[in-house]
């Protein structure tokens, strides 16, 4: 058969548990938010902000998501429920770090052939177009995990990615550790992860709780695999927009004018 055939015959019918999956970690309290409600059902533009998450995914052409819960993951569930879509509930009793919250996903990743993408689930202004940038890079490049960053011209507080003098991806350094000339690196580290499954399964069983909080962090799988040989690569696709973080009741009212003037209401 010609090779155009046959690549023509996988692209129609693609390999059993060849799409993407996502991990969206919805566990948290969001202690600062002064509400009751589990941060990702916190209202933005008058819904919860975890549906505009999974909007953007499955825009995207992401459409198995296993969300991670934990604080009131029966109300978190509750709203869900209202979606129709293949929707997993993880239950992440413990609030141990993000890589744990991953890491409780194992089983349902055990078989996933294609990527695993792992976003915030209290980031409402995630872009469907930067996660398709994200997939096709992806796809072109077939690096182990894919960090999508932003420039940002005030990146105060956020991990910087740093390169060597090629332009490769080195590691994240989170800002209270950045040397002087680290600070001045305006690409960061904004928590959106697209990992190989095997490699991601793979640094999952790797990580240490070693630090000061004695928790797992997800950052540790890009140091965990470039060690192992793998290739890691970072790519700025993300946009201004999705710089925007929310961890107050001001940072909510500031997301929701946003959207609002975006078009979301």
């Amino acid at each position: 058969m010609p090779e155009s055939a046959t690549e023509t015959e996988s692209q129609q019918n693609p390999v059993p548990g060849a799409e993407p999956c996502a991990v969206i970690l919805a566990a948290g309290k969001g202690t600062r938010m002064n509400s009751a409600l589990p941060k990702v059902l916190c209202p933005v533009v008058g819904r919860p902000m975890i549906h505009f998450v999974l909007d953007a995914l499955e825009k995207a052409g992401i459409h198995r998501h296993l969300v991670v819960v934990g604080y009131e993951a029966d109300a978190v569930k509750a709203e869900l429920a209202k979606r129709n879509g293949d929707i997993t509930f993880v239950l992440q009793a413990e609030q141990l770090g993000t890589g744990h919250a991953v890491a409780v996903c194992r089983e349902h990743l055990t078989g996933q052939q294609g990527p695993t993408i792992v976003v915030a689930g209290d980031s409402p202004l995630i872009q469907p177009t930067s996660l398709q940038t994200l997939l096709a890079h992806f796809r072109e490049h077939q690096p182990a995990l894919l960090l999508g960053t932003l420039r940002k011209d005030d990146p105060t507080g956020l991990g910087r990615i740093v390169r060597d003098a090629d332009g490769n991806f080195m590691g994240i350094v989170e800002h209270k550790d950045a040397s002087e000339e680290q600070l001045r690196i305006n690409e960061v580290n904004m928590s959106t992860y697209l990992f190989q499954t095997p490699q991601l399964l793979s640094a999952l069983s790797q990580m240490s709780n070693d630090n000061a909080q004695g928790e797992y962090y997800l950052t540790d799988c890009a140091k965990l695999l470039r060690e192992s040989g793998h290739r890691v690569e970072a790519l700025p696709a993300l946009q201004p927009c999705e710089s925007l973080s929310i961890n107050n009741p001001d940072e909510l009212q500031l997301v929701d004018e946003k959207m609002r003037a975006m078009g979301y209401a």
